[in-house]
Parts: structure tokens; C-alpha cells; sequence
């Protein structure tokens, strides 16, 4: 079974992503800020994918893409994210992002693209 961490600080987006990815087989764990997921990494967890939001408190989305990639080298990191801008796409991928989604995404559009970068899903 493949692992997921998802970091959002939405409660909402939360809850409705793990149960989405739940029911299509995968484990999840949450973190409801950048902050919290770096905690979560640095103690051990080893996802098999990360999905982060962009705009977070106390650590967004970019730093902890720039922070998990010292400890997760070939770990997928997926932005999912309300920001469509080029320049925050372009930022995300400098620091390590394997993709960017913008939000919202149907959960059969999300699905195809963990297919994608994550071997076996």
C-alpha cells in the first residue's frame, strides 16, 4: 500500500482528500501546516508521495518542498494549490516540486497524475 502525506492547513481539504485517497487504496497521513510535515519527516515518516499546499502558515509549501528534499531526494512532491501564477510554478519546481495541481481538482484528475509520478499507485 503507498503512502501518502498530505499538508494543507484547510481542515476541510483535508478531510476530503485522505477519505478521497483512502478509498482508492492508499494510507494517509496529514499535517495542517509546513511546519508540522518537516516535524513529521524529520521524526522518521517516509511517504512514498507528499502533497502540500503552497499558502500555509509558519512554513509554506515552497520551503517545505526546499526542506523535504534534503531528507526525501526521490520522494514526488505535488503542489496542490489555489495559486496559478508561472512565477510560484517556476519557484516550486527550483526547489524540488515534481508537479503542480491547481485547486480545485476532481479526485479521477488527482488520481491520474499520483499514477503518474508515483510507479505502482
Amino acid at each position: 500500500m503507498k503512502h501518502i502525506l498530505l499538508v494543507d492547513d484547510s481542515a476541510t481539504m483535508l478531510m476530503s482528500l485522505k477519505g478521497m485517497l483512502e478509498i482508492s487504496g492508499f494510507k494517509v497521513d496529514t499535517a495542517a501546516d509546513g511546519e508540522a510535515a518537516l516535524a513529521r519527516l524529520r521524526g522518521g515518516l517516509k511517504p512514498d508521495l507528499i502533497i502540500t499546499d503552497i499558502n500555509m502558515p509558519r512554513l509554506d509549501g515552497i520551503g517545505l518542498i526546499r526542506e523535504a528534499r534534503k531528507l526525501l531526494r526521490f520522494t514526488p512532491i505535488l503542489a496542490l494549490t489555489t495559486e496559478s501564477q508561472q512565477g510560484r510554478r517556476d519557484e516550486a519546481k527550483r526547489n524540488g516540486a515534481t508537479g503542480w495541481l491547481v485547486k480545485p481538482v476532481g479526485g479521477s484528475e488527482l488520481l491520474q497524475v499520483i499514477r503518474q509520478v508515483l510507479p505502482g499507485a
